[in-house]
């Protein structure tokens, strides 16, 4: 941040007086990729947005550092981790990753965590239920031209039939797995049947797995509207 500020300071920032006259421009930007903006939540961007703010709060007497007022400093990081949730959310589905930081400076572990279940469902998302959501904006921006008589006269593209294996072998994992967890757990004593069992239930689940991972494209939500 030390190597930006000589450049934030000659960008300068837009100032208007009460009475509409002029006193200051911004002829530049920062431009920061997206990983700051999902996955580090705006850190850099509050970073730069502080000082300038101080910056700007200074030469206007109003404060001079940003530190002195606890509940200015806690106000203005909120704004900030809520700006990030709001961007992300729309992109990815869900909240930015540590928001934590952005919100208290310093990592959590309910932070950790919420990461985490953000990371899983990030990734639910993009591969089960994002063709609806492409769809939505697709149809919202003009990129698909609805023809007359579709989904009437003509067939309708969000008609998509799925073969047996869709419903089939999520459902047999599903039945895989929890006998496999039930005959780790449940057993007092492993005996050789128990072992076998365990033997079964795990080729069960290893090879339902593989099957689902050949024929994935099956299970991918894709958008249809195209």
């Amino acid at each position: 941040m030390d190597r930006l500020a000589h450049d934030q300071e000659q960008m300068g920032y837009f100032l208007l007086s009460r009475d509409g006259s002029l006193l200051s421009v911004q002829d530049g930007v920062f431009r920061t990729n997206c990983i700051d903006c999902l996955d580090r939540t705006n850190v850099v961007q509050s970073m730069l947005a502080k000082r300038a703010l101080v910056d700007a709060l200074n030469k206007l007497s109003i404060l001079r550092r940003i530190e002195e007022h606890p509940s200015f400093e806690t106000l203005f990081k909120e704004v900030w981790a809520d700006n990030a949730d709001i961007i992300s959310t729309q992109y990815s589905g869900t909240g930015a990753l540590k928001t934590d930081f952005t919100r208290t400076g310093k990592r959590t572990r309910m932070g950790a965590l919420r990461d985490g279940i953000n990371s899983l469902t990030r990734y639910y998302k993009n591969n089960f239920a994002d063709g609806f959501r492409q769809d939505s904006l697709n149809l919202f921006l003009g990129r698909y031209v609805i023809q007359d008589g579709e989904c009437m006269q003509l067939k309708c593209p969000l008609d998509y039939e799925r073969n047996w294996r869709y419903a089939t072998f999520p459902l047999v994992l599903l039945v895989a797995s929890s006998m496999l967890i039930a005959h780790v757990i449940l057993p007092s004593t492993y005996s050789t049947e128990v072992l076998l069992y365990m033997l079964f239930w795990g080729a069960m689940v290893a090879g339902t797995f593989a099957t689902i991972i050949h024929h994935g494209r099956q299970y991918v939500d894709k958008p249809k509207l195209l």
